[in-house]
């Protein structure tokens, strides 16, 4: 039987709420005899605002909130938010109660599979508007369907965020490839036209 994601991804997203989660990406993976079952969380907007105020009142040297202040934030080399804010209490949590409410409805049918949670990580995937607004600012990977300016693949800083394209700095990064030099020192991309887009770590 053929497992249905979307299915799956709404019941993931009423589990997730419930502990102050988002879904950013399900993915369910059949090799062999093996299966495996994906999900990425975060903590939703609301969740990541208090955490982050909580990191500013507490200061970098304050390990309050479950150990959410690594050093890595502390000295600007990583955002929280890149992070996700995720603990691995959070990911145990939530696998417990979607783990129970996908064997009850079946939204796996057949053999064992496994249950995978986790953070998106520092260079989670990007999906939809909203989150290139999130991460404006951040270096990123991106892949077209079709070429722009004879290419496919840039990576660069994102500078701007329109309602149907997305700007990167390409000065930002040393360009590789062949057909990479180009003149101009960005690239205008329509949202239509970005295949897959991931940030890019900065540590």
């Amino acid at each position: 039987m053929a497992v249905d994601l979307e299915k799956i991804r709404a019941a993931a997203e009423r589990v997730a709420a419930s502990h102050g989660l988002d879904v950013v990406e399900v993915e369910y993976v059949s090799a062999s005899k093996q299966r495996a079952l994906r999900v990425f969380v975060e903590k939703n907007a609301a969740e990541r605002a208090r955490l982050a105020e909580a990191a500013r009142v507490a200061g970098e040297h304050d390990t309050s909130e479950e150990g959410l202040i690594p050093v890595a934030v502390a000295r600007g080399e990583v955002t929280m938010d890149q992070l996700a804010w995720v603990t691995h209490q959070d990911c145990e949590q939530f696998s417990v109660d979607f783990g129970t409410l996908v064997d009850v409805e079946e939204l796996v049918p057949g053999a064992e599979y496994t249950l995978e949670v986790s953070s998106p990580g520092l260079e989670r995937k990007l999906f939809g508007r909203s989150d290139y607004e999130r991460f404006r600012g951040s270096l990123l990977k991106a892949q077209t369907f079709q070429p722009v300016d004879g290419n496919r693949h840039w990576h660069g800083r994102l500078i701007k965020v329109g309602e149907k394209t997305i700007v990167l700095d390409l000065s930002a990064v040393r360009q590789k490839g062949k057909n990479k030099k180009v003149a101009a020192q960005t690239v205008e991309l329509n949202l239509a036209n970005i295949e897959k887009a991931q940030l890019v770590a900065e540590v």
